[in-house]
C-alpha cells in the first residue's frame, strides 16, 4: 500500500523524524490559508502515488499566499502520467547546502532489511544505480538482531563525514528504522534528506510504503488507503474476495492459488501469448465468485480469449464449473473460453461442462497453447 506524501509525512511525525511545516490542501484558497499560517516561501507539490512529478512540473516554489492559491490552481488542472493532481501539499521551503538520499526496504535475495544512503539526494535511485552504483552504500541488517549501533555509527560516516551531522543522522536512521519495523513497511525513503543552512538535517520529501499482506495488524493503516493505486476493477475484486491486477495482454486468465496464477502467466509468455491480468479467486472459490471474475474480464476490450485454470485442493472443480455455466447464461461472453480443470471433483466438473458442451483440458501445456492460438 503506497501513501501520498503528506501521510508519509506524518508517520514520520509520529516517530519523530524531523520534517518541515506543512499541510495538505484541495483547492486554490485553502493553499493561499496555508502559505499565508507558513509565511515565507514555500514549496507547492502535487500528491501522487507515480514518480516523476518534479520533472512534469509538479513542483513549485513561491514567495506569496496569492502565488501559492496560483500554483495550487495549475497543478489541480493537470494530469501526470494520466493520473489527475487532487491533493496538494504546501511545505515550508529551505536553504539546501547539500541533498543525501537515505531509505529502508527488504533485499529479498538476501532475505534481509538494508539501509541505503548516498551523498547523491534528490536524483533517481534507479538511475543513480544504474550508472554510478559507487556513489551507492548498503547496510545489511539481520532482522533478527536489528540495529547494530556501533556497525551502524561507522556505516554512517562514511557519507556524513562530520560528527555533528553523522550523530543526527545517526538519530533519524534508529527513528525511520523504528517506523520500518513497527508499521511493517516495504519501503521507507526520504529523498531529499537535507541538510540546510543552519546546518540541520530534514527529510523534505517522504516515500512509504506498507506490506498489505500485513494491514490486519494495523486497522488504523486502512483509513490511509488511497483509490489512485487501484483501478475500479482491481477495487471491486476485493469487495468479492479476489485477487486481480490487470495486466496489457490479451488472454484473461482465471486461476485458483497466486503461485498456479503466476505459473500460468510466465507459460502463456512462453508460448507466445500476453496475459491481460492476474486474477486469483482463492482457495475456496464459490460459483459467485467465478461469475463476478468473469463480469470483470468482460469489461476489457483488449481480451481475446481466456483461459480458466483450477488445480482443485479446496477449490472444488465442480463448484468453478457451476459457475462457468453461470456465467455463460447471465453474461455476454464474447471470448473463446478454455478451460484445465484438475484436482478435487474434477470428474464431476468435467462432467457438467461436457454435458454444456464444453470441453475441459487436463493437461495445462495444451491448454495454453490452444488459448494462444486463439488470442
Amino acid at each position: 500500500m503506497k501513501l501520498y506524501e503528506y501521510q508519509a509525512k506524518q508517520l514520520f511525525e509520529q516517530y519523530g523524524v524531523p520534517t518541515v511545516e506543512s499541510d495538505v490542501v484541495r483547492n486554490p484558497e485553502e493553499a493561499a490559508e496555508v502559505a499565508r499560517r507558513i509565511g515565507g516561501r514555500v514549496a507547492v507539490k502535487a500528491q501522487l502515488l507515480v514518480g516523476g512529478r518534479g520533472k512534469a512540473g509538479g513542483i513549485r516554489l513561491v514567495d506569496s499566499p496569492e502565488a501559492a492559491a496560483d500554483a495550487a490552481r495549475e497543478l489541480f488542472s493537470m494530469r501526470i502520467k494520466s493520473t489527475p493532481v487532487k491533493r496538494v501539499l504546501i511545505a515550508k521551503a529551505v536553504d539546501i547546502l547539500k541533498e543525501f538520499y537515505m531509505s529502508f526496504t527488504i533485499d529479498r535475495t538476501r532475505k534481509m532489511t538494508v539501509l541505503i544512503i548516498s551523498a547523491e539526494g534528490g536524483v533517481d535511485i534507479e538511475e543513480l544505480a544504474a550508472h554510478s552504483l559507487e556513489k551507492i552504500q548498503m547496510l545489511e541488517i539481520d532482522p533478527n538482531t536489528g540495529l547494530a549501533e556501533k556497525e551502524l555509527e561507522g556505516f554512517l560516516g562514511q557519507v556524513f563525514t562530520e560528527k555533528n551531522r553523522s550523530e543526527q543522522a545517526q538519530d533519524v536512521v534508529s527513528r525511520m528504522y523504528k517506523l520500518f519495523i513497527e508499521k511493517d513497511c516495504s519501503l521507507v525513503e526520504i529523498n531529499p534528506f537535507a541538510l540546510t543552512s543552519d546546518f540541520t538535517l530534514l527529510a523534505l520529501d517522504a516515500k512509504i510504503i506498507i506490506d498489505d499482506n500485513a494491514l490486519f495488524r494495523h486497522p488504523e493503516m486502512e483509513a490511509m488507503r488511497n483509490d489512485e493505486e487501484y483501478s475500479a476493477d482491481e477495487i471491486e475484486a476485493k469487495q468479492y474476495g479476489l485477487s486481480f491486477v490487470g495486466l496489457e495482454g490479451t488472454i484473461g486468465c482465471i486461476v485458483n492459488g497466486a503461485g498456479l496464477a503466476m505459473a500460468t502467466m510466465d507459460l502463456i509468455k512462453l508460448f507466445g501469448g500476453a496475459p491481460a491480468n492476474f486474477l486469483d479467486v482463492g482457495g475456496s472459490s464459490s460459483p459467485d465468485k467465478v461469475v463476478h471474475a468473469f463480469d470483470i474480464l468482460t469489461r476489457n476490450t483488449k481480451i481475446r480469449a481466456v483461459l480458466i485454470n483450477i488445480f482443485g485442493g479446496i477449490t472444488r472443480c465442480d463448484d468453478v464449473a457451476r459457475g462457468i455455466l453461470w456465467a455463460k447464461e447471465k453474461i455476454e461472453l464474447r471470448f473463446p473460453l478454455v478451460i484445465r480443470l484438475i484436482g478435487t471433483n474434477e470428474k464431476e466438473g468435467r462432467k457438467m461442462l461436457q454435458e454444456a458442451g464444453i470441453a475441459a483440458h487436463e493437461d495445462l501445456v495444451s491448454a495454453v497453447k490452444e488459448v494462444v492460438k486463439y488470442a
